[in-house]
């Protein structure tokens, strides 16, 4: 029986994304948090949630509030605000890294592993 992926490998908490689809097409964000295959980026698909009132707000309160965006619409950014497509390469004592092309050489970008 096949499992759906749990998400993407290629993008992480704290990588400088951009929207390429969607209301938000162009704009540039931090990722805070990824859930499976949606990712939460700061500043990005912002929408206001209505709060009923309580002890704490008496009058009610409206705030605002990223929401997930799926990883299909997202890019990586690398150097500033370039967009560039990852690819996964072997180096010589076998690591796995992702790199992307910048003119005709191949830069490293990250480590397929994640720091411990």
């Amino acid at each position: 029986m096949k499992t759906k992926p749990d998400g993407t490998k290629k993008i992480r908490k704290g990588d400088k994304v951009m929207a390429i689809s969607g209301n938000h097409r162009g704009l540039i964000g931090v990722v805070q948090s990824c859930q499976g295959e949606k990712i939460i980026v700061q500043g990005l698909n912002m929408r206001k949630k209505h709060i009923k009132r309580s002890q704490e707000a008496p009058k009610g309160r409206i705030i605002e509030m990223e929401k997930p965006i799926h990883v299909s619409n997202l890019k990586i950014c690398v150097e500033g605000d370039t967009t560039a497509k990852l690819k996964v390469k072997t180096d010589n004592q076998g690591e796995r890294q992702f790199v992307y092309a910048k003119g005709d050489q191949e830069v490293v970008y990250r480590s397929v592993k994640k720091p411990k």
